[in-house]
């Protein structure tokens, strides 16, 4: 829901801190992780908050025609909002001062409640601290009145979630990887082969016909998934060689790619134990053990 990309930093406007004099506790600006889409994967945590019956719910959308994907999926939890729950508006846009704005509108609609000493929720798909747009909000708040708490409820992340529902490992053992918005472009994506053993493409959407051609030109097809609104009724995946069949089509701004990169040549990694030191009238009694490459956890 967010252009990650674009750097904003925002501040309060001239003659206008937003900060009113103390008049009690404050609400708190709780970031509200659901996970990627099954309702079945919010936390006991993020469910706790979502039975609060004293707390405003807020959610993101792109527009005023387009539902907010965090709402849908509480309504499929069987969750009924609280009286008071309110769209906020985050245009899809790299343009920083649309951004701008559309942070503001967010802060000014919420801060009287949390002035009030109200807790706003805002809920997310994903995790609240991933490539989310409740960062932007919270900093937004508190340029506007540094006394707001943000504390953020983790969640599951849609990379390690696709993970699960492919049945593949994202790393194991000393595997690397890159975690990346595809919309740095193939290029960019290319330079991070010899480094890394997995490659996590986010919001594949906007290239996915170049991702294509450069997965076949790599080789890399039989080892790549494509995941599109993972955890949602509609999920589709699509692996290794019928992924050229997506040339041309339209897929979800919800999609990502899980790249395996088998061709990665690995450098010298560190190897050995950690030394224990025993009390000396038990070291006779040991006896001596070849040396494993794995190295041991320190007590």
């Amino acid at each position: 829901m967010t252009a990650e990309h674009t750097t904003i930093t925002s501040a309060p406007r001239p003659q206008d801190t937003h900060t009113p004099p103390t008049r009690g506790p404050l609400g708190r600006l709780i970031g509200v992780s659901l996970g990627p889409g099954d309702p079945g994967l919010i936390t006991r945590a993020a469910w706790a908050q979502l039975q609060r019956t004293d707390a405003v719910w807020t959610y993101p959308a792109r527009s005023t025609k387009t539902p907010s994907y965090a709402f849908d999926i509480v309504q499929r939890a069987g969750l009924a909002p609280p009286a008071t729950h309110q769209t906020l508006l985050f245009p899809m846009t790299h343009d920083g001062d649309k951004l701008a704005r559309a942070w503001m509108r967010a802060a000014d609609t919420v801060l009287p409640w949390l002035q009030a000493g109200q807790d706003v929720l805002f809920l997310v798909e994903g995790d609240a601290s991933t490539y989310a747009t409740f960062g932007h909000l919270a900093r937004t708040v508190r340029a506007l009145d540094a006394r707001i708490e943000v504390p953020v409820i983790a969640g599951v992340n849609a990379f390690t979630a696709a993970c699960a529902t492919r049945g593949m490992p994202l790393a194991e053992q000393d595997d690397t990887i890159a975690i990346v918005p595809a919309a740095y472009g193939v290029s960019a994506v290319d330079r991070l082969l010899p480094d890394f053993d997995t490659l996590v493409l986010m919001k594949v959407k906007p290239l996915m016909d170049d991702l294509i051609d450069w997965l076949e030109r790599r080789g890399l097809l039989p080892n790549t998934q494509f995941i599109e609104r993972v955890g949602a009724p509609d999920e589709r995946c699509v692996a290794g060689t019928d992924l050229p069949a997506l040339r041309g089509t339209k897929v979800s701004y919800l999609s990502l790619m899980v790249v395996k990169n088998p061709h990665r040549i690995r450098g010298e990694r560190i190897k050995g134990c950690l030394k224990k030191t025993l009390p000396a009238a038990s070291t006779a009694s040991v006896v001596d053990q070849p040396l494993s490459d794995e190295p041991e956890l320190a007590e």
